[in-house]
């Protein structure tokens, strides 16, 4: 059984939709403060395509448990990492899918997940990160995975980065709840020139225990690497090795890890 739950501010719930394999919640109103979005899945251990709203692309995400909860955003400084009106007017939709055995075997980019945020607990792809700029939603890790891949810029959507206030051991890991099998690893360094600076190689550490450097460039377009292919839980950025240059600030705007999600 699939089921989505609109809950209110103090708790309630607002609004709920079920069915087996396909589930679409409509709903007239605004969305008050504190409100969130339920999404249960009676059988865990199971992905599903999920849409969390109008303006954020559906999601394959994981279900290590049996809910995923989504707290929408209202501060000003969280809403800009969201397009203008993400969470604001009168009409809203969500839905969740079961999807099929040949989306599944995909070949695809096994990191993605645009429905990830900084304290989300059981859903994956997921992204966390030892330090994020001043704590500002623009700088979250979770912006390295939400699929925005433009560089030239950084600050408001669509240009929200993960950054790590010139921490020196900053680290970045992308957990997918279980085992994928990856072959190719893509980082889209930020490339906002000259406010921007660049790492001239990183170290990409696997959960099997085995690590690489990665000497990257300037460029700001995707940088692909080639691996080994091979099964992991999560894969980890660290060792950022800046350009010697006047700006203090490299940064990552996405990194794709592609391969096949496994049964």
């Amino acid at each position: 059984m699939l089921k989505i739950q609109l809950i209110s501010g103090s708790g309630e719930i607002i609004k709920e939709a079920f069915s087996e394999e396909r589930v679409y919640l409509g709903y007239k109103g605004t969305l008050d403060e504190g409100s969130s979005v339920k999404i249960i899945n009676s059988n865990p251990g199971e992905y599903l395509w999920v849409k969390i709203n109008k303006c954020i692309d559906k999601s394959l995400v994981y279900f290590k448990g049996t809910e995923m909860n989504y707290e929408f955003p209202f501060t000003e400084e969280a809403k800009v990492a969201y397009p203008i009106g993400a969470f604001e007017g009168d009409r809203h939709y969500f839905s969740v899918e079961i999807p099929s055995k040949e989306e599944l075997m995909q070949y695809r980019n096994v990191a993605l997940n645009p429905s990830d945020q900084k304290n989300a607990i059981g859903i994956y792809p997921h992204a966390l990160a030892n330090v994020e700029t001043r704590n500002e939603s623009v700088f979250f890790a979770s912006n390295a995975i939400d699929g925005i891949c433009v560089t030239d810029g950084h600050g408001r959507w669509p240009y929200q980065s993960w950054g790590i206030n010139k921490q020196k051991d900053a680290e970045i890991t992308i957990e997918f709840g279980k085992e994928v099998l990856i072959n190719k690893i893509g980082l889209f360094l930020r490339a906002d020139y000259p406010h921007d600076s660049y790492w001239t190689s990183v170290k990409v550490s696997l959960s099997t225990g085995e690590e690489m450097i990665l000497e990257t460039t300037n460029s700001p377009e995707c940088q692909y690497f080639d691996i080994e292919e091979c099964k992991v839980e999560w894969i980890k950025l660290s060792n950022l090795i800046k350009n010697d240059d006047e700006s203090e600030f490299p940064a990552l705007t996405q990194i794709e890890a592609w391969g096949w999600i496994l049964s």
